[in-house]
């Protein structure tokens, strides 16, 4: 490891961690991803955006396979996606993914839900998996609710939980597929904040969002879809200011201005 510090507007120099290559995905007889190239270099925050239905929540699912591609490749850290059974499951574990709902397990406390994974996919000891959990939540600001339930907390502590349980399984890559659109507005910056700090932290991150603020702060580059396609890439300087595509000003425009 070299100890040169990388400034968030460089980009980052290392390997390709998730590669897109010519990816296709039909629902029926809609065409959602038309011919998609993407890659994501190790510590790169990508953020996608774009109208709704323009098939950014299905790009980000497709890099976990929680959606099947019909036609293309996509790889993570080298290796071609898994179809199905343990390797699967072993992928899951290396790409945390983070929904728009929150996915815990009602029945089970903030702390058992943050280790489960360690326990089950990791075969982590108790205390081992016990002390990383506690670790985490405090790291996302929740660690005073570890005995509770999810319903007994908000929306944001929830989404906080929710992150620190994809961390706990150490994963390659982050996806966050529109993390706050579920959220009351108040709760939003507090979820953006720990995404802010994990960017920081040099977390490779695919986040699908409407928060024009984080893709300017924590983004390298941001994505622009419409229509199935990736229509434009560029830093968040470069796309805020000064798009290329007719659609991108057109988006921007309704945006930003409203």
């Amino acid at each position: 490891m070299s100890n040169v510090s990388v400034t968030k507007d460089a980009a980052p120099t290392a390997e390709n961690l998730v590669v897109l290559e010519n990816v296709n995905k039909h629902f029926g007889a809609l065409h959602v991803l038309q011919d998609i190239d993407l890659t994501i270099a190790r510590g790169e925050v990508v953020v996608v955006i774009g109208p709704s239905g323009s098939g950014k929540s299905t790009l980000c699912r497709t890099i976990n396979r929680l959606e099947t591609i019909d036609s293309g490749t996509i790889l993570i850290d080298g290796k071609p996606l898994p179809a199905e059974g343990k390797e699967l499951a072993r992928l899951r574990a290396d790409v945390g993914m983070v929904f728009q709902s929150f996915n815990l397990f009602a029945h089970k406390t903030v702390l058992e839900n943050v280790m489960l994974g360690q326990l089950k996919v990791r075969r982590a000891d108790k205390k081992a998996a016990e002390e990383k959990a506690r670790s985490l939540l405090d790291r996302v600001g929740v660690a005073s609710q570890a005995d509770k339930y999810p319903a007994q907390l908000s929306g944001g502590q929830q989404q906080r939980v929710a992150i620190a349980r994809a961390l706990a399984m150490d994963p390659k890559v982050m996806l966050f597929d529109e993390p706050t659109s579920a959220l009351d507005p108040e709760m939003i910056n507090e979820v953006l904040e720990v995404m802010q700090q994990l960017a920081q932290g040099g977390m490779t991150m695919v986040v699908v969002t409407h928060e024009m603020g984080f893709a300017r702060s924590a983004a390298n580059r941001v994505v622009f879809m419409a229509d199935g396609r990736i229509v434009e890439e560029a830093t968040p300087d470069q796309f805020f200011s000064n798009p290329r595509s007719d659609r991108a000003k057109d988006f921007l425009s309704k945006i930003l201005h409203h």
